[in-house]
């Protein structure tokens, strides 16, 4: 069941990531062939700007996307860069579900909400185990060993 879940979270950062590209792409058009301006910006500069910053977006929500096929193909949890990565892949969601839902609407906030419940549930379900001695039970001791005790 979690190898599915990842990997229903890489396809759907990856169709994201083309999403966004492709709404980054339009919206510099737009700038560029009705020259919009704001505030005296350069028409150009906006549109490439809009073409960049999208592009380095839809490059994140990728290598978000890898890691969770990684995960995926490996069934196990990458390394403490791979689980940082995703929870500010997450946290990214969260910010942008609350932006999205005063900007377009209800439906977006919805798609966004569902995509951080899939990085949350890869991230839960392949959250490593905790290995600290404080937590391990102690040891049984040998029979026929005095019982000891460890408090006052």
């Amino acid at each position: 069941m979690r190898r599915g879940i990842a990997v229903g979270t890489a396809v759907v950062l990856v169709l994201e990531a083309l999403t966004v590209a492709f709404v980054n792409w339009i919206l510099g058009l737009a700038v560029r062939h009705q020259r919009m301006s704001l505030g005296g910006l350069d028409p150009d500069a906006m549109a490439a700007g809009s073409w960049v910053g999208g592009g380095l977006f839809a490059l994140f929500l990728v290598a978000c996307a890898v890691l969770v096929a990684r995960i995926a193909a490996r069934d196990r949890m990458c390394g403490r860069f791979g689980r940082i990565v995703l929870i500010v892949c997450a946290v990214v969601h969260g910010v942008l579900g609350a932006v999205v839902v005063g900007l377009v609407g209800w439906y977006a906030f919805v798609a966004l909400m569902l995509v951080l419940a899939l990085l949350v549930g890869t991230l839960l379900l392949y959250a490593p185990e905790d290995r600290s001695p404080a937590t391990a039970p102690a040891p049984p001791a040998p029979s026929g060993a005095p019982a000891t005790s460890t408090g006052p």
